[in-house]
This record gives structure tokens, sequence and C-alpha cells, in this order.
């Protein structure tokens, strides 16, 4: 981010470049003058995300936004592979910047949903199962967003435990060994899944309390602007008809690869 931008920032924080502070209420520095860093990328949490082919793209995105603001806090996408993974529609992909062979101790692992397709395949790859299951046993939280949380279940690691999932899975989450409970993100353990999609957010910022405080994490939502006013009432399924419900489902098949 260029300085200029920088000062654009900090004077909007106060609501006017003439008060001479910066957000965190610090003495303005001199027009020009580049305000003293302090490092500390690296030192906080170490979390991953992991990718497949077939990923849907808020999943890993929309928690990867605010976990990455945490201080010293670094973010890795994580593939079988490293390179490019697409995404259920196949119009984007994001860079797994390392292979799973290069990554075993991680403070959070962060598991995606994707597409039917696409989590079938993940439960047809030991390889992928045996390093969650291995990645899992030193992390502090293990998490995953929509059905991410059957994958996590595939692994055997949701036995006997309290999680939920996207809305049309909640059967078949319960077959792969977990109680499913209708929340937003639920925690159980060290294991915390969340519901569908958008509501990986959620729980990415109640998981941002528990690795800082919830200061904090109230900062970064307030500093990503998470305020949600969508223009309809139907991001539950209790709050739509059974056509609306199918016509949800069949555009999410329609737009998957």
């Amino acid at each position: 981010m260029g300085s200029s931008r920088r000062d654009v920032l900090r004077a909007a924080a106060v609501g006017g470049v003439g008060l001479g502070l910066t957000a965190l209420g610090a003495p303005a520095h001199a027009e020009g003058a580049e305000p003293p860093r302090q490092d500390q990328r690296g030192k906080g949490p170490r979390i991953g995300i992991l990718l497949y082919e077939g990923f849907s793209v808020l999943d890993p995105t929309g928690p990867a936004e605010v976990l990455s603001r945490l201080p010293g806090a670094t973010v890795t996408m994580i593939a079988e592979r490293p390179g490019l993974v697409r995404t259920d529609t196949g119009d984007i992909a994001l860079l797994a910047e390392r292979s799973i062979a290069q990554v075993r101790d991680l403070d959070v692992l962060l598991v995606p949903g994707g597409s039917e397709k696409a989590v079938l395949r993940v439960f047809e790859n030991p390889r992928l199962l045996d390093w969650i299951r291995r990645v899992h046993q030193r992390t502090r939280w293990t998490t995953s967003v929509c059905t991410g949380s059957m994958i996590l279940g595939k692994a055997g690691l949701l036995n006997g435990l309290r999680a939920t999932t996207y809305w049309a899975g909640k059967d078949y989450l319960e077959t792969l060994g977990a109680t499913f409970v209708k929340a937003r993100y639920v925690r159980d353990g060290k294991i915390i899944t969340s519901a569908g999609v958008s509501a990986g957010q959620d729980m990415a910022l109640y998981l941002a309390s528990l690795l800082t405080d919830d200061r904090t994490a109230q900062a970064v939502q307030l500093g990503i602007e998470y305020d949600p006013h969508p223009p309809f009432d139907t991001g539950s399924p209790d709050k739509a008809d059974p056509e609306l419900r199918a016509l949800a489902l069949k555009l999410l098949a329609d737009s998957q690869v």
C-alpha cells in the first residue's frame, strides 16, 4: 500500500487529517516520513487452508480475509501439489503456495467445502485424508466451512461430536458419525465447523476471538466492515418454501463443472 493511501485511511479512521492522529492514536508523522514498523508477521498463529479441485471460492477466502488480519498471523493455501487450484465453477483459481508434503505443523487447519463431486473425490483420496488426520493431531483448532465438515467426518474426526454443515447435507453428515446442530458455527472440543459458505466468515470471527481476544476480533470485523444487511431474508432454508430451496440447489448444481 502506498504512503498516500495509508495517509488517507489513517485520516478517515479519525474523521479528518486535521486531528493529527493516526488510527491507532499515535502522533502523526511528518509529511513524507515513513512511520516506524514492527513486523510481527510470522510470530502469530500459523493458519493453513486446504485447497482441492472444486472447492467453493468463498469458503477459504472469506475466513482468510478475517484471519490474515490478526497480529502476526500467517495464512497459507495448501494443496496436494503447489500451483493453481480451480473452484467448483471453474472460473476462478487460487494459488496453493505449499504442498501437503511441505506442511506438518499448523495452529489452525481450515477445510473448505466444495461441489458434491469435489468432496467425493477427496473422500477417495487417502493421501489427503491421512494428511488431515496427521495435521489435526498437532493443531490448536481444526475447522471447516460448509461441506468441509463432511471431509472432517470422512477422516474420522467427528465421531460422537456435535457439528454443522450446509443445510442440504445435514442428514449425510450424521452418517459420518456427527450429531448435526443447526447453527452458523459449532464448536466441540478443538473442532469448529460452520454452516454453508458465508457462515465461514462468522466462524472465522469467532475463531479470531479465540486466537486473540474479543476486542481484536471486533476490530477486525469493523476493519473489513462486515455488517451484512442482505436485500432478501431467504438465507436459511427455514425462510424459504420448497420451490425456492429446489431452485437454490439447481442454481448451485448448474454452475458447477
